[in-house]
C-alpha cells in the first residue's frame, strides 16, 4: 500500500512537471511581441491576432483531445500535443510572413497547449488518486501551472535578450519536445476509463446527450465563460489601464507578478477546500468575491497600494475556479468522459476569453475607458455567483442508481 502511494505521489508529480512546462512556455510568449513585430514591420497587432488565435484555437481543439484522451489514453495525446506544441514554435521561429506567425504561434500552438494542458492532464490526475483526494489533485496541477509561469518566463528573457527572438524560440520548440518524455506516466490511464469507480457502460454519445440535457451542465458552463472573460480582459488590459492612470510600467509587472505567486496559493487553498466542502458553494464565494474585489478596486482611489491589494486578492481567486468546476464535471457525471465534458466547459473560458480581450480593445476606442469593462466583468461575476447557488451538484441519475444497487 506504502508503495503503491509513492507511484501515485510520483505520477502527480510528474505529472505537474509536465503542466508547468506547458504554462511556462505559453505564458512567455508575451515578452516576443513587440521584437516579431519590430523585426516584420507590421504593428503589433499581427503577432497579438496570432495569440489570440491561439487561445481560440486552444479552446476549439480542448473537447476533441479530450475525446481522444478518454477514448485512446492521455498518454498518445501528449505525444502529438508536445509535437504540435514544438512544431509551432519552430514554425514561428522561422517565419517570413504573418501566415507563419498565425499558423505557428496560433494555430499548431494553441493544437498543443490543448494536448498537453489542463484539459487533458487534470482528468487523468483524477483518475490517479481516491474519490476524496480528486480536489486535491485537481488544486495541486492547476498551482503547478502558475508555478512554471515563474520558472519559464525568466528563462524565455534570457535566452530573447542572449540570442534574439528566433533562436530563444528554436530553444523552447526543444525544450517542448521534452514533454514526451512524460507520456508514460498516462500509461495506463485508458484502461483506468472502462472500469472508473464502477460507472456503468456509456458511450460517447450517449454521454453528450445526457450532459446537454442537464441544465446544471450549462450553468456550470455559463459560469466558466464569465471567468475566461475577467481573467483574459485583466490580464492583457491592465498595463494599459494603469498607464492610462499615470503609472509606471514597472508597477504593472509588479502586479501581474503579484496575482501569478497568490494563484497558487488560492488554486491549493481551493483545491483542498473543494475535497472537504460543496464545490458550488466554493464556486459561489469565488466569483461573489470577484465581483465585491472589482467593485472595490473601482471606487476607492487608485494608488500603488491599492492596485497591489487588488493584485493580491484577484490572485487568489484567479485560478481557484478550475478545481471546483472540473471536480464538479466529475463528480456530476464520472469520470469515463470527463476530458471530453470539461474540454467543453472550457473552451466556453476561452470564447469567454477571446470576448473579454476583444470587448476590452472596442469599447475603449469607442469610449475612450475601460469603465465599461470593468463593472461589466463586476456584474457578471454577481450574476455568476447566484447562478451557482441553483446547481445541483449531485451525481446524475444514472450514477445515483449505480451507487444503489451496487
Amino acid at each position: 500500500m506504502a508503495h503503491h502511494k509513492k507511484i501515485i505521489s510520483l505520477a502527480i508529480l510528474l505529472a505537474s512537471v509536465l503542466l508547468a512546462i506547458n504554462f511556462g512556455f505559453r505564458s512567455s510568449l508575451g515578452l516576443f511581441l513587440k521584437p516579431v513585430s519590430e523585426t516584420f514591420g507590421y504593428g503589433r497587432e499581427v503577432f497579438a491576432f496570432s495569440l489570440a488565435l491561439q487561445n481560440l484555437l486552444w479552446g476549439l481543439s480542448q473537447p476533441i483531445a479530450g475525446a481522444i484522451a478518454d477514448k485512446f489514453g492521455t498518454s498518445r495525446v501528449i505525444i502529438v500535443g508536445s509535437i504540435f506544441y514544438s512544431l509551432g514554435l519552430y514554425i514561428t521561429a522561422t517565419a517570413d510572413s504573418f501566415i507563419g506567425l498565425h499558423l505557428g504561434a496560433g494555430i499548431l500552438i494553441g493544437m498543443g497547449i490543448s494536448g498537453t494542458g489542463l484539459g487533458v492532464v487534470l482528468p487523468a490526475m483524477a483518475r490517479m488518486v481516491a474519490p476524496e483526494k480528486r480536489a486535491l489533485a485537481l488544486g495541486v496541477g492547476t498551482a503547478a501551472g502558475s508555478a512554471g509561469q515563474f520558472i519559464f518566463i525568466p528563462v524565455a528573457r534570457e535566452f530573447l535578450v542572449a540570442y534574439g527572438w528566433q533562436v530563444a524560440l528554436i530553444l523552447m520548440a526543444i525544450g517542448a519536445l521534452v514533454m514526451i518524455l512524460f507520456s508514460p506516466v498516462f500509461k495506463g490511464d485508458v484502461k483506468t476509463n472502462i472500469t472508473v469507480d464502477n460507472e456503468p457502460q456509456q458511450n460517447l454519445k450517449e454521454a453528450l446527450s445526457e450532459a446537454s440535457g442537464h441544465i446544471h451542465y450549462w450553468l456550470l458552463i455559463a459560469g466558466f465563460f464569465v471567468c475566461g472573460f475577467q481573467l483574459a480582459f485583466i490580464t492583457v488590459h491592465m498595463p494599459s489601464y494603469l498607464a492610462d492612470k499615470g503609472f509606471d510600467s514597472s508597477v504593472a509587472a509588479i502586479s501581474l507578478s503579484i496575482i501569478g505567486l497568490c494563484n497558487i496559493i488560492g488554486s491549493l487553498v481551493s483545491g483542498h477546500l473543494s475535497g472537504i466542502y460543496s464545490k458550488k458553494w466554493i464556486l459561489t464565494y469565488i466569483y461573489a468575491a470577484r465581483s465585491v474585489v472589482i467593485v472595490l478596486f473601482l471606487v476607492i482611489p487608485i494608488s500603488t497600494l491599492t492596485i497591489y491589494a487588488f493584485s493580491f486578492a484577484t490572485g487568489l481567486l484567479w485560478l481557484a475556479t478550475v478545481p471546483p468546476t472540473s471536480g464538479l464535471v466529475a463528480q456530476m457525471f464520472g469520470l469515463r468522459f470527463m476530458g471530453t465534458l470539461y474540454g467543453i466547459v472550457f473552451l466556453n473560458h476561452q470564447i469567454g476569453s477571446f470576448t473579454g480581450v476583444w470587448l476590452g480593445g472596442y469599447l475603449f476606442d469607442t469610449t475612450g475607458s475601460y469603465n465599461q469593462v470593468w463593472w461589466w466583468a463586476a456584474i457578471i461575476a454577481a450574476i455568476t455567483a447566484l447562478i451557482h447557488v441553483f446547481i445541483d451538484e449531485r451525481p446524475i441519475q444514472r450514477l445515483r442508481t449505480n451507487l444503489q444497487t451496487s
